[in-house]
């Protein structure tokens, strides 16, 4: 059974930054496209950020030019730096395969606030 466990998230004011990641086990990562996906009080859970199994990059408008996915396969990790936060970046970040997703981790809580 895959398991995703998030990490990283925490209290910024605007403007700062943090860098998530995601460590998996029972499966190697580097055979999938993997995303970063967050939820807000009262909202739907929406992909933010990308990448292919060949590192390839993709990301909403709403986070572009300020949030970087990246992936290490030997660490078997997914992380996802975030720059220049905004208030309404404020979520629970979770991180999942593309497509049809595993099951779901706890997620890490990320609070933009001054």
């Amino acid at each position: 059974q895959v398991q995703l466990v998030e990490s990283g998230g925490g209290l910024v004011q605007p403007g700062g930054s943090l860098r998530l990641s995601c460590a998996a086990s029972g499966t190697a990562l580097r055979m999938y496209g993997m995303g970063w996906y967050r939820q807000a009080p009262g909202n739907q859970r929406d992909l933010v950020a990308r990448i292919s199994s060949l590192g390839t990059p993709n990301y909403a408008d709403s986070v572009k030019d300020r949030f970087t996915i990246s992936r290490d396969n030997a660490k078997n990790t997914v992380y996802l730096q975030m720059n220049s936060l905004k208030p309404e970046d404020t979520a629970v970040y979770y991180c999942n395969k593309i497509g049809s997703t595993w099951l779901w981790g706890r997620g890490t809580q990320v609070t933009v606030s001054s």
